[in-house]
């Protein structure tokens, strides 16, 4: 239900910050329904507190919105730029509401369903990352004097190797608050608004510690800079470098987790505060099998043990969204088996039998149509649309489906890229 109030709530603001006042009022009283609806039933009682200061939030802005239906559209955000905002003290109390309620969306009020055994592989990088995150946000009384938790960890390597997978995991096993980020929860239009937005998300987070700022694609706000670079981007970089480690700034209790593909384009200011960098390789060869097994489901008929291990060894240089891609294409060749197949059969399909809680109390044998060639005994010349729906099955994955699905598929990331990663890590750990 929580889960549910929050998207809801995101595009409330969306319609909110795009003037559409009657549609964002009518989604801002639907999503207050579903948090407290679901704050009934929280159990977390640090996720129950901010919940329910998230929603006194979006009821304020749900009666400011209401305020400016009733005085026909009044102070609507204007278009054009810097020189079209209005100005006043109601106007700036406004706009931070809106930051609040922007920032507050990306607060991650319920936690993923991912632990660290649904992360197929990486057991250095699950090691580094629990040692660097994980150990100091739930046994702080361990890092005292000179022994200090990292304030910034980075996490780097080809994409489609798990980080933003990696950061659920975290979100999920670290007993704090967790903000998710993307640029676009800290880019405005407006002249100083993105500053105001970074200093916003860094007091938002000191008023919920331990928290974890986690930012996904960070080389986009935190490349390097110099000519060429826009005046905002600049400005916002620098306010979230005060905020990181600025003079007067309070960090204890926060960490800022990034992850990129390309670590060499962050300016270099942000390198050395994201202290700890953690490459995320592309997956060995127990890894990929382990995600074979994991994508493939149990509807297959590879049943020797060798099997799996022969697609990992085939797969040298996949990364685990490649992988992903190959899997679903050989679990839809089944499908076109079916579609294109002229004659069918009938045989006993076993099926798991569920409670009305839909939890599985037992098996049954069903009679199903399968295809088949015309040379079957049991053969019937029919076409699926001549079937029940109900009554058909496609057959299991075969072997033959994913070797026909790796021929047609390629290793998104080159040689020549891994390389680069693994020097860029040597280089860091030079430095």
């Amino acid at each position: 239900m929580v889960n549910k109030g929050i998207k809801i709530v995101n595009e409330a603001i969306e319609l909110d910050n795009a003037g559409k006042y009657q549609e964002s009022l009518e989604k801002y009283q639907h999503a207050i329904e579903y948090l407290i609806t679901g704050n009934k039933y929280e159990k977390n009682p640090q996720t129950k507190a901010m919940v329910t200061k998230k929603l006194k939030e979006y009821m304020e802005r749900a009666e400011d919105v209401k305020k400016i239906i009733d005085n026909n559209g009044a102070n609507p955000p204007s278009e054009g730029g810097v020189a079209n905002k209005p100005a006043g003290k109601d106007v700036d109390d406004e706009e931070k509401k809106k930051r609040m309620a922007n920032l507050g969306s990306a607060v991650v009020a319920e936690k993923p369903n991912v632990k660290w055994d649904d992360v197929a592989g990486l057991e250095e990088a699950k090691e580094l990352l629990h040692e660097a995150v994980i150990v100091p946000q739930n046994f702080p009384h361990l890092f005292t004097g000179g022994r200090k938790a990292w304030k910034g960890v980075l996490l780097y390597g080809p994409p489609g190797t798990g980080k933003s997978f990696l950061a659920k995991a975290v979100a999920n096993e670290a007993d704090c608050t967790f903000f998710s980020l993307a640029a676009s929860n800290l880019t405005s239009k407006w002249m100083g608004e993105s500053e105001k937005m970074v200093s916003q998300l860094f007091e938002m987070a000191r008023e919920n510690r331990p928290a974890i700022i986690f930012i996904d694609e960070i080389d986009s706000i935190a490349s390097a800079r110099g000519e060429g670079k826009h005046e905002s981007t600049t400005r916002m970089l620098t306010q979230l470098l005060i905020e990181m480690d600025g003079v007067g700034k309070d960090t204890e209790g926060l960490m800022v987790l990034g992850a990129t593909n390309c670590p060499w384009d962050l300016d270099q200011a942000m390198r050395r505060r994201l202290e700890r960098r953690i490459l995320i390789p592309l997956p060995d060869e127990t890894g990929r099998m382990v995600m074979f097994k994991l994508y493939a489901g149990k509807d297959h008929s590879l049943t020797d043990p060798t099997d799996f291990r022969t697609l990992a060894l085939n797969t040298e240089g996949y990364s685990g969204a490649d992988i992903s891609i190959a899997c679903r294409q050989a679990l839809m060749l089944p499908v076109k088996k079916m579609t294109d197949a002229k004659h069918f059969k009938q045989a006993y399909k076993r099926v798991e039998k569920k409670d009305e809680n839909g939890e599985v109390v037992g098996h049954e044998d069903l009679l199903r149509w399968f295809p088949c060639s015309p040379g079957d005994p049991a053969a019937v010349e029919k076409r699926v649309r001549d079937l029940d729906p109900k009554t058909v099955s496609v057959p299991p994955v075969s072997m033959w489906d994913f070797c026909s699905a790796l021929s047609s598929t390629s290793p998104s990331v080159t040689v020549e890229e891994n390389e680069k990663y693994e020097e860029y890590k040597r280089q860091m750990d030079r430095d």
